[in-house]
């Protein structure tokens, strides 16, 4: 069954903050303010995009992965979602020059 995830008013507002933290460069500012929008909301697959996507701009691709993975998990039958989470976890699979893993992840179904 089809389904689409959306952030809720009170973590919208927390990404957009966490958004203008990070284009000024306040990276730890960004991710407390995530972290913060996940107690709220743990189970959102688009938060864990969020977060992974924070994690890649700090080059931490292993941690970027988990939360690849993570939202790949949450995002079952939301095919927005998972084309995020497929796109980051190949991102982050990338980072750590595991190429094949990422033409993988851009091959499967849900890619597409």
């Amino acid at each position: 069954m089809a389904r689409e995830n959306h952030l809720s008013p009170a973590t919208l507002s927390l990404v957009t903050q966490a958004h203008n933290l990070a284009t000024h460069g306040d990276i730890d500012g960004a991710s407390s303010t995530l972290d913060r929008a996940l107690r709220i909301e743990p189970n959102n697959p688009l938060l864990w995009i969020e977060v992974g996507r924070l994690r890649l701009l700090e080059s931490e691709s292993h941690q970027a992965e988990g939360c690849a993975r993570k939202a790949l998990a949450l995002a079952s039958g939301d095919h927005g979602a998972q084309q995020q989470a497929g796109r980051l976890l190949a991102d982050a699979l990338r980072a750590q020059q595991r190429n094949q893993e990422a033409h993988d992840v851009e091959s499967q179904p849900f890619m597409r």
